[in-house]
């Protein structure tokens, strides 16, 4: 498990103790709930971004919370249960860097081997809003493509949409 997994013990159902148990061939381990047969099945977080385009660069904030606190992010977060994902984005983009932007196009869906998250990165036009950090950010800047602050980026999935959007610009 990853170290921001949690760890569950017991059944949300009826209370009983979990199990790890292998129930198909090639499948993961599974947790398993002896007595009421609860199968716990601990599926990938959907996380929207969003890339806005504005006064020749585009948006990144810095984050105030951890994880990586005080790196710098694209707007975005977690989609929540029955929220679809280009709603998403436009929430959090709101929340944390104070814009009303509209989707434009879908960059890239980023994965990685043993983490939780799957990261889905928009191309977002700014529509109106007061440009401004919200209460998981300390920060809200424009950057060029030259000025993007390789060094100082929170996740290896902002690093891999920049660098798409990047080479995306070149063409």
């Amino acid at each position: 498990m990853h170290h921001h997994d949690p760890e569950f013990h017991f059944c949300p159902v009826c209370g009983g103790k979990l199990e790890s148990k292998l129930l198909r061939g090639r499948e993961p381990k599974r947790l398993v709930c002896p007595q009421c047969e609860f199968v716990f099945y601990l599926d990938p977080k959907v996380v929207a971004c969003a890339i806005v385009e504005m006064e020749g660069g585009l948006v990144l904030v810095r984050r105030s919370i951890e994880p990586q606190k005080g790196k710098w992010v694209m707007p975005g977060g977690y989609v929540d249960r029955g929220e679809e994902v280009p709603t998403a984005a436009i929430r959090e983009t709101q929340e944390e860097c104070g814009l009303s932007i509209k989707i434009v196009r879908l960059l890239g869906v980023y994965s990685y081997q043993g983490k939780l998250q799957v990261v889905v990165v928009y191309l977002a036009e700014p529509l109106d809003g007061t440009f401004q950090p919200g209460e998981e950010t300390s920060e809200v800047r424009v950057f060029s493509p030259a000025e993007i602050p390789w060094e100082d980026l929170a996740f290896q999935s902002t690093i891999d949409a920049l660098k798409d959007y990047c080479r995306m610009k070149e063409d």
